[in-house]
């Protein structure tokens, strides 16, 4: 919520009244989940941990609302080579505490990501990361031990903590600030509050202070709203956003997001080894129906691939799937699979928008076809034991994905044979990806990627469903551009005018 604090000073003999500073301003932002850590280093979950520290710690790029990648602390960035980057500086940053926040600065902060004697879950980010050699406070190179396009995208995901300060303190639990706000108070469970930094190198915030609330109920939180008590909210279902809007107090809408939704095969477990059978349960969904049923029109149908236009190398002329039932029948007798079993379906509960509803539209279609599963709600960290630690996902699982970097290198490397994410392998797509990482030029990753996602279209490793949409609503008192990647930002916010 938006409260105005003006100090008026008056001048001795007189009323004259003169703002002093200028008139303050609050922004109250709702989270739907906890902030785990303030270590940079320990998460990668954007739409908490990352968002407030994105608030507070320097970064060399941001992706900006629009997606495109701005300078921060960085000014310029390019290649002087295939696997060198070169970065200029801001001269003269520092962090609160008077450090400086330079080239030595970032050496530091790579280095300690790829500390071996300290698991990090970011570090497959930068392990091609081979050196990082300081020229001067405001310039470094950046040497990678192969073409790394992606780098400069990556490393908008990079926050930076002030070496000496980090020493003698522990990031995860105390905070520093080198970024656009200052830390006010932690209440673990309940809320972050911030106040801008005078000091900060870059644009000052619209706003004078920003709190972050955490509050993991959507209804609660759309009450918050109503009652002006925050002035954003996220990740509620589409449903609700006609009823936002006519309430008048707050504008509520959606967008696609990065994410795209699909059902996981476990190609490791027959018959999900047999493509004409993956291919038919392709077949047996009717994707536009959920999108106009369970999500009032807001999601958009995925094509034939795992990518969403957001991302470099999305292939736009892959034709997809349509809904063909009879099609799908036809492929699952050519398959020869034995439909007499039931097979588990795992939902990740409250992981996905509205992932209970699509996965009872998914178990109806699939039985229309003739195959039979049982639905099993499990919380989200046993579905990643089974999924990462354990490699034993269930035959058919709904998962959301998406990569930070927005582009194919990243995220088709979860399908990637070897990773384990994958559960799936196939020489040609195997091949493709290789020749994507292998090279700065643009136009030859692109090919790649187009053989890569012809050949996942065609073999299936997963049922293609929908782009999920990033739901939103905002106080009629501020302004912002919507996004889809998962960031929430309070340097983002303006005052409405």
């Amino acid at each position: 919520m938006i409260r105005p604090s003006c100090l008026w000073l008056l001048l001795a003999g007189g009323m004259t009244a003169l703002p002093h500073p200028a008139c303050a301003s609050t922004v109250t932002i709702a989270l739907a989940g906890e902030i785990n850590t303030f270590d940079p280093d320990q998460t990668n979950s954007i739409g908490t941990d990352l968002s407030v520290m994105s608030n507070i710690y320097p970064s060399l790029l941001l992706r900006a609302p629009d997606g495109a990648l701005v300078p921060a602390l960085a000014r310029e960035w390019h290649t002087s080579s295939d696997t060198v980057w070169h970065f200029t500086l801001r001269p003269g940053a520092r962090f609160i505490d008077g450090e400086p926040i330079d080239a030595h600065t970032v050496k530091w902060n790579i280095q300690r990501i790829l500390n071996r004697q300290k698991v990090t879950p970011v570090a497959s980010w930068y392990a091609q990361i081979a050196d990082v050699q300081v020229i001067s406070p405001t310039q470094l190179d950046i040497r990678t031990s192969s073409p790394y396009p992606a780098l400069p995208a990556q490393l908008s995901m990079m926050f930076l903590l002030p070496p000496e300060w980090a020493r003698t303190h522990d990031p995860a639990h105390e905070v520093s600030s080198g970024g656009p706000y200052i830390v006010d108070e932690i209440v673990p469970g309940d809320h972050v509050s911030l106040h801008a930094n005078p000091g900060y190198y870059g644009p000052r915030p619209a706003f004078d202070r920003a709190i972050y609330r955490i509050i993991p109920e959507t209804n609660t939180a759309l009450y918050a709203l109503q009652a002006g008590e925050v002035d954003y909210v996220s990740k509620f279902p589409t449903n609700q956003i006609g009823q936002i809007n006519g309430h008048g107090v707050a504008t509520a809408g959606a967008v696609p997001s990065s994410r795209t939704v699909f059902i996981k095969l476990n190609t490791e477990k027959p018959p999900f080894n047999n493509a004409k059978f993956r291919q038919a349960l392709n077949y047996a969904i009717d994707k536009q129906t959920i999108a106009d049923t369970i999500f009032d029109g807001h999601a958009t149908p995925s094509g034939c691939e795992v990518l969403t236009p957001d991302y470099f190398g999305y292939n736009r002329d892959l034709p997809g799937y349509g809904y063909d039932p009879e099609r799908a029948r036809r492929l699952i007798a050519e398959s020869g699979v034995d439909l007499s079993r039931s097979f588990e379906f795992d939902i990740p509960r409250g992981s996905y928008l509205q992932g209970e509803e699509v996965a009872l539209a998914i178990q109806a279609m699939f039985h229309a076809v003739g195959v039979s599963t049982q639905i099993r709600m499990i919380d989200f960290a046993t579905y990643l034991a089974h999924y990462r630690k354990a490699h034993d996902l269930s035959p058919v699982s709904l998962l959301g994905q998406a990569w930070p970097t927005l582009d194919a290198a990243g995220f088709l490397k979860l399908f990637q044979g070897g990773n384990a994410y994958s559960y799936w392998s196939d020489p040609a797509f195997d091949a493709a990806l290789k020749a994507g990482e292998s090279t700065l030029d643009q136009t030859m990753r692109e090919q790649a990627y187009a053989t890569a996602t012809r050949t996942m279209c065609a073999q299936a490793p997963a049922v293609f469903l929908y782009v999920e949409p990033a739901t939103y609503a905002y106080s009629r008192r501020i302004s912002l551009v919507p996004r889809g990647d998962g960031w929430v930002r309070a340097f983002d916010m303006k005052p409405a005018r």
